[in-house]
């Protein structure tokens, strides 16, 4: 099962191209500023079978894959389930407010790295906001490649 506030197709703001957007429920960081503060509480959204997220996204038919939040890394095993079911088929970009530096001590949290294309680290901070980034809302969040994840992996 996994908790979600929404699930938005053709989106042009979350990654490139249209893109497919699978909002989780549940954040711990509370970032300042936060452009989406009702998904703070783990509480909020509706809960889904893994199997019906699946079922929806590929009724959509996006190849293109956005995971955001909330915090995906709130829901570990349900984040595992869907990136290893949609990677074969599906480009992946994921979005968390953790940096990767605190994601590789975690085998699970490695294995879901290890599937998405693109990852877009780190909390927002309201006081670095600039509107001219792609695909970022602060300075201080990084958009890393999968070759560049499997290098964090490689040499943790």
């Amino acid at each position: 099962m996994v908790r979600l506030l929404s699930i938005v197709a053709d989106s042009v703001v979350d990654g490139p191209g249209l893109r497919t957007v699978i909002f989780f429920a549940g954040c711990p960081h509370r970032c300042r500023g936060c452009h989406n503060p009702s998904s703070w509480s783990p509480e909020a959204g509706t809960h889904y079978s893994t199997r019906d997220v699946i079922k929806w996204v590929k009724e959509i038919g996006s190849k293109r894959i956005t995971l955001s939040g909330g915090e995906p890394f709130a829901q570990r095993e349900a984040l595992e389930q869907l990136v290893l079911v949609l990677r074969p088929d599906h480009e992946i970009y994921l979005y968390t407010g953790y940096r990767i530096e605190h994601l590789i001590n975690d085998e699970r949290a490695c294995r879901i790295l290890q599937k998405v294309d693109c990852l877009i680290d780190g909390p927002y901070m309201e006081q670095l906001h600039d509107t001219s980034l792609a695909i970022r809302g602060s300075t201080n969040q990084r958009i890393l490649s999968a070759k560049q994840i499997e290098e964090y992996i490689k040499h943790r």
